[in-house]
């Protein structure tokens, strides 16, 4: 029997995903909202990281997480909001819809009626 040698990928802990999530929010998107990425409806860190952490909890996420949020993410959570940052810039994510869909949930815009 032959052992198998090679190491397996390593599996990003919890607290470096949560150092990415808050670079990604907190400096990426800024930058980008104030550059390349114009047409986002947001600019300001404490909107993206709301957009994003709404999504990944389906609701206003205070109403999911203890506070401070970043502190309270579990491994699934953290990862999942890495996954949207990183769709929302490179555009496979609409910023706008999300943002929409947050602004429902809070009670600060009523959901858009589908024509069809």
């Amino acid at each position: 029997m032959e052992l198998d040698l090679t190491i397996p990928p390593q599996t990003p802990h919890t607290a470096d995903l949560v150092s990415q999530y808050m670079a990604l929010t907190k400096n990426v998107m800024p930058k980008l909202a104030r550059t390349t990425h114009g047409h986002w409806p947001v600019r300001n860190d404490h909107c993206f990281q709301r957009i994003v952490l709404d999504a990944v909890c389906g609701g206003v996420w205070y109403d999911h997480l203890n506070r401070p949020a970043y502190k309270n993410l579990t491994f699934q959570q953290v990862e999942q909001a890495v996954r949207l940052c990183d769709q929302i810039i490179a555009g496979d994510a609409d910023l706008v819809a999300l943002n929409a869909q947050s602004l429902v949930w809070r009670g600060k815009a009523r959901p858009t009626k589908i024509e069809g």
